[in-house]
């Protein structure tokens, strides 16, 4: 999602939640996403993912497709851009449960984002997954022909 206008442009990523994240943050960062349900559209499931994990229904506007990106593990993301605002002090996500600490035996509840993160152009390219930086250069190319 973005918001303002180009040349002040920002755009809204997420940090992943659970312990194996706490301290990372460069290239750790992520755009809202997730597995598409049975005949669901990949606009669809951006925004049930967007709702799932910031806790907001995703902004209504004109979408600017931002195409697919493979990231170093094999998975495929694709992503979408939209005007919209929303207080990243609000930010509620779905939650997972995982053993911790390892071998623990102990089920512990974590949430899928901790927190979200307005951020410029050049800082996001920074903080998101590099492969998802490339999100960033087409968003900018696409609002530089509009």
């Amino acid at each position: 999602m973005e918001g303002g206008s180009f040349g002040g442009v920002e755009v809204l990523i997420a940090h992943p939640g659970g312990p194996l994240w706490a301290r990372k943050d460069e290239g750790a960062w992520s755009v809202p996403k997730g597995l598409p349900e049975a005949d669901e559209s990949p606009l669809d499931t951006a925004r049930r993912e967007f709702a799932e994990e910031i806790g907001h229904a995703a902004p209504r506007g004109e979408v600017i497709e931002l195409g697919d990106v493979r990231q170093k593990s094999g998975k495929v993301v694709t992503a979408f851009a939209v005007e919209g605002d929303v207080d990243v002090d609000t930010v509620v996500s779905n939650t997972f449960e995982m053993v911790w600490p390892p071998r623990s035996g102990c089920m512990q509840t974590f949430p899928e984002v901790d927190r979200a993160q307005w951020c410029g152009l050049d800082e996001a390219r920074v903080k998101l997954n590099p492969a998802q930086a490339e999100f960033v250069d087409r968003l900018e190319s696409a609002l530089g022909k509009q």
